[in-house]
């Protein structure tokens, strides 16, 4: 089995993924991720909608699984196979912000419980770090902001949403005026010194 990175937007597949794709006989994805490789899935391929990521690990051995963004970020890269890397939402936001990578911590609150996410982001931010947090559709951005009312002032909010998309948006705010998601694909960077290069 190849699990393969399609990237979180159009154009941000490596040429590996495009080849393992391109070569598969069976794909299984998201309607987004099978959106976001389809240019290069052959006529010849069947395309399966994932309906029960419980049931991956049974897949067929030559079964290409596709992975928005990159598989080892919050995706399927726990399945067992080879792994194809893809452009991920953490290079995207990092690139358009001219922030390094060493610099940031990644905090998953996707499909998790939300103020534990906020309370590891205040222990990153409080480490000196800036974080990288995967939110999910339901993550209340203003509560998530309230957390570091008082605690870290000066603190900055970066939301990127739809990375890649020709409707990407990037908009930074603070604790007390935090930007709003008008999407449901959004993450934000947290950074008490972060200032997004014109």
């Amino acid at each position: 089995m190849k699990i393969v990175g399609v990237g979180c937007g159009p154009g941000m597949l490596t040429e590996d993924a495009i080849d393992a794709i391109s070569h598969a006989g069976i794909l299984y994805g998201s309607p987004r991720a099978i959106e976001l490789a389809r240019a290069h899935i052959s006529d010849g391929s069947v395309i399966n909608i994932i309906d029960d990521y419980k049931s991956l690990h049974a897949l067929p051995g030559d079964a290409v699984v596709l992975s928005t963004g990159d598989p080892m970020l919050a995706g399927l890269g726990y399945l067992n196979g080879e792994v194809i890397p893809g452009i991920s939402s953490l290079q995207v936001t990092l690139a358009r912000l001219h922030l390094p990578m060493s610099r940031v911590s990644i905090v998953v609150a996707h499909g998790r419980d939300h103020p534990a996410a906020a309370r590891d982001a205040l222990a990153e931010v409080a480490r000196g770090k800036a974080v990288f947090l995967i939110a999910d559709p339901s993550f209340d951005v203003g509560v998530f902001a309230a957390h570091f009312l008082g605690v870290t002032p000066g603190i900055s909010l970066t939301l990127c949403e739809r990375l890649g998309y020709p409707d990407e948006r990037v908009v930074t705010g603070t604790a007390e005026t935090p930007p709003e998601p008008l999407h449901d694909l959004f993450v934000l960077l947290v950074d008490p010194g972060i200032r997004r290069k014109p």
